[in-house]
């Protein structure tokens, strides 16, 4: 019996993981449940699956989720802090981070020193801080199992294989709402549009990213931490269908791939499970429902998105920290119509030229760079 804390469990992560715990009554206990501002849903949450805590960043809806659940032995507490404080409870074995963005990375960093192994799904966490993170784990004896469905596709292929050096790895993408648009179609889509994303349901942040291809560059600098790969060692390639959701080759010329209709629920139970494969009643792939599965190369120069994620991956230090932070706050302003599709990209560049650049960040460092990448990002959107 695993006893886990999920942060963020009002997400799409965070909901699907619950309906995974609910299937399997006999692997796991919640323990604790987090969100940010989603008040009425996190007391659903509550009142259904009794965890021991449930945490409200905002402050300000403390009382509302507390008298809520006046009555039942569920404790609440309020605030970034609190947030950062239950991981380290005694009765906590594994805590999936299912934050959005670079809020993720104190709570992960706190995990860590609490000794809790973590299913990751908060991939800005290892994409602002990957060194760091990966040190911390290694001096801490924490696992981090990737929830992502490509990384745990990785994952899944290393599997007995973890004593044979990789050659590289693939990370398939779908390509998105927009695949094969040129820059002049992307200058009037809108938010509708981006957030259709034709195989995936995800949260808005993540699908804006996955339009734009900024996802798939988050998480070539994320596979690089988790699977201590070189640079030249992540390929991407396109793949509409989003049934190969990634692929190992080894150095005998060998491919593995792992593959399974669209479905997160799969690579949270799996990391939530392991090393167990746990029963399920998910849908099951077969061929002859896809009697075809097509590749292609990325468009950089449309997207140029996974471009810039590749630059800010080889330049190294605090730049995939800038390139973050500059798109959070781009995915937010192209959220409100504050900035145009394809003014994303410039926005992201602009501060990946202007903010300061240091080669080995310390903890103090990434957070003076999220703040001054964030600072600079706003003052584009506003020109």
């Amino acid at each position: 019996m695993k006893r886990i804390a999920i942060l963020g469990s009002t997400g799409s992560i965070g909901t699907q993981a619950l309906d995974v715990i609910k299937a399997h009554p006999e692997s796991f206990e919640l323990e604790v449940i987090t969100a940010h501002s989603n008040a009425g849903l996190l007391v659903q949450q509550a009142l259904e699956f009794k965890p021991n805590a449930v945490v409200i960043v905002r402050e300000d809806l403390y009382e509302q989720v507390r008298e809520a659940l006046q009555g039942e032995d569920i404790k609440v507490y309020a605030g970034s802090k609190a947030l950062c404080s239950v991981v380290e409870m005694g009765t906590v074995d594994m805590v999936l981070t299912a934050m959005v963005g670079y809020a993720g990375l104190l709570p992960t960093i706190r995990t860590i020193k609490a000794g809790k192994q973590i299913a990751l799904a908060n991939k800005e966490t290892l994409v602002v801080a990957g060194q760091l993170i990966t040190d911390l784990a290694k001096e801490h004896g924490v696992n981090i199992y990737p929830v992502d469905s490509e990384h745990s596709a990785i994952f899944q292929c290393l599997a007995g294989e973890f004593h044979n050096p990789i050659e590289k790895i693939i990370l398939t993408a779908s390509g998105g709402p927009f695949r094969g648009y040129k820059a002049a179609e992307l200058e009037k889509v809108t938010k509708a549009q981006a957030l259709k994303h034709p195989n995936w349901d995800m949260g808005a942040k993540i699908t804006i990213d996955s339009a734009s291809l900024m996802n798939k560059g988050l998480e070539v600098i994320e596979a690089k931490w988790l699977f201590g790969l070189r640079n030249e060692q992540i390929d991407v390639v396109v793949h509409p269908q989003s049934i190969i959701h990634s692929l190992v080759q080894f150095e005998d010329g060998s491919i593995k791939a792992q593959l399974g209709l669209p479905d997160m629920k799969l690579p949270i139970q799996y990391a939530l499970g392991y090393p167990q494969r746990l029963k399920s009643d998910f849908p099951r792939f077969s061929f002859l429902d896809y009697p075809q599965l097509t590749f292609e190369q990325p468009d950089l120069e449309t997207f140029r998105n996974l471009q810039l994620a590749y630059e800010a991956m080889a330049k190294g230090g605090n730049m995939p920290c800038i390139l973050n932070a500059a798109n959070e706050v781009a995915v937010s302003a192209f959220l409100r119509d504050e900035v145009s599709f394809l003014g994303m990209s410039d926005m992201i560049e602009s501060c990946l030229a202007k903010v300061a650049y240091i080669a080995n960040p310390s903890y103090e460092d990434y957070v003076s760079t999220d703040g001054e990448a964030r600072a600079l990002a706003m003052e584009c959107k506003c020109k």
